[in-house]
């Protein structure tokens, strides 16, 4: 057996595990919805509201939304190339690892793993329960503990069927997208017809388009977060690429129609939104995808609710599939225990890595309020990704002889770099909180874990014997490279 933290293969013989690896299972039709369908979840139901909110006209909510599109599909096409070039599972992790080290990388690891994976698996399912049990509480929030209860179902199921089979997982995916797009194709016809009677509504209008419209930096960067978290879960992709058929040629085609076509599609449901409803009344909405459905469809509005349970349902299970993989592929660089690198020797799964990330989510699902976390945690992801692309604009300067199948113009990383050096210092600048610290200081606090158990590989005998336990009664291997 392996040992938890070591490389060394003890009693398992090589023609046991050799050869063992994650199956390419996601074609370009998978991965299209890989992408698409963890970005259309419970954001674009809700998130619209905020963004108005923020900037305070419909024309700026607009551009909010138009600009959040393309920072995104500029941040995608930027981790296309890096993955052309390390065509290796794990994202930022991996990116990092390589160019910045293994303690930069561990600190990435350890706040993906830890906190931002599994808080954000939480909110998606909590997301999903509210929106389930709805229509049998009208008019008053349903019981705190019903909607937890939901949430842990909705877990458990996302997670066994990411543990049985990986095409199963990704047939699930692809149904679920078409149910989104049916839902949010709904929102649009619906404003077309309602724009063809009644005309353009508050976007008709010059004297409101750009009306209350606020430039300050703060309202600005918080339209921006939450335009953004709509469309979080575009890097999911590169976190499986191992996975991916014909990689080097899916992954950015696959980035180009499900980008552009989430982009497209988030416009025409806000503008939906804008045609119906007043910007006040947008404002005002705890829900504005369920208030335009009770506008709209009048006694049928309840489907709304349904429609964002599905769509929370879908990204769920693109999310599960993703973060299990950041432990799985954190693990096999030894930044986590030996274990979480294991596949089922027959399903193929990252068994250990998912049970891990299941439990991890339960216990971040027992606070009572746990969302002020995503919150200071959100900003985390654009230092990442901010660092990630600056490994890009280096290997494509000191680097240049790497071999690059595919390549973006250096303007387009070097914007997003300064998106994400906005992204990250407009809160902090324009309204500093503690809670901003508590998080760097959290994420530095991984050196307390990463130096005497990674950079010196201190590992207590107890957890060698229960790697090797584990390792009997799950049925798992150490899984090499697909690459």
């Amino acid at each position: 057996m392996y040992s938890s933290f070591s490389l060394t293969p003890g009693t398992m013989t090589s023609s046991e595990h050799k050869g063992l690896k994650l199956k390419r299972e996601v074609g370009l039709i998978s991965a299209v919805s890989l992408v698409a369908g963890t970005m259309i979840g419970s954001g674009i139901f809700m998130s619209p509201q905020f963004v108005m909110a923020n900037v305070g006209s419909p024309g700026a909510s607009l551009i909010i939304w138009a600009v959040c599109g393309l920072v995104t599909l500029c941040a995608a096409l930027t981790y296309a190339e890096l993955g052309t070039i390390f065509r290796e599972s794990g994202g930022d992790f991996i990116y990092i690892l390589k160019i910045y080290g293994p303690l930069p990388a561990f600190f990435v690891a350890f706040t993906l793993i830890i906190v931002r994976k599994p808080a954000s698996i939480v909110a998606i399912a909590l997301s999903f329960a509210q929106y389930a049990v709805a229509p049998f509480y009208p008019g008053c929030m349903p019981p705190t503990l019903v909607v937890k209860c939901i949430a842990v179902v909705c877990i458990l199921v996302v997670a066994t069927v990411n543990m049985l089979n990986v095409r199963f997982a990704m047939a699930i995916q692809v149904i679920f997208l078409v149910a989104k797009m049916v839902g949010l194709m709904v929102i649009v016809i619906g404003g077309i017809v309602t724009m063809a009677q009644n005309g353009l509504g508050s976007l008709g209008n010059p004297d409101i388009v750009f009306k209350d419209t606020t430039l300050g930096l703060s309202p600005i960067g918080m339209a921006l977060y939450q335009g953004l978290w709509s469309f979080s879960g575009w890097s999911n992709l590169i976190v499986v690429l191992e996975e991916v058929k014909n990689p080097e040629v899916n992954l950015p085609r696959a980035l180009m129609i499900a980008l552009p076509m989430v982009t497209i599609l988030y416009l025409l449901v806000n503008i939906s939104y804008l045609a119906v409803m007043t910007p006040r009344e947008m404002m005002m909405s705890s829900a504005v995808a369920v208030t335009w459905g009770n506008k709209v469809l009048g006694k049928w509005g309840w489907l709304m609710s349904i429609a964002a349970a599905l769509s929370s349902f879908g990204t769920l299970n693109g999310s599960f599939f993703g973060g299990g993989r950041i432990a799985f592929v954190a693990a096999r660089e030894g930044h986590m225990p030996r274990i979480l690198s294991m596949a089922h020797v027959r399903r193929l799964t990252p068994f250990p890595a998912l049970i891990f990330t299941t439990i991890i989510a339960f216990i971040v699902l027992i606070p009572a309020d746990f969302r002020g976390i995503i919150n200071f945690f959100s900003f985390t992801s654009w230092i990442f990704y901010g660092l990630t692309i600056s490994a890009l604009l280096y290997f494509k300067m000191k680097k240049s002889d790497l071999p690059h199948v595919y390549k973006v113009p250096i303007f387009i990383p070097i914007l997003v770099m300064l998106a994400a050096v906005f992204l990250v210092l407009a809160p902090i600048v324009d309204k500093p909180q503690l809670g901003y610290l508590y998080v760097t200081l959290f994420i530095l606090s991984g050196a307390l874990i990463y130096i005497p158990f990674i950079h010196f590989k201190l590992c207590p005998h107890l957890l060698d014997k229960l790697t090797v336990v584990l390792q009997l009664f799950l049925e798992v291997a150490p899984a090499d490279k697909n690459v």
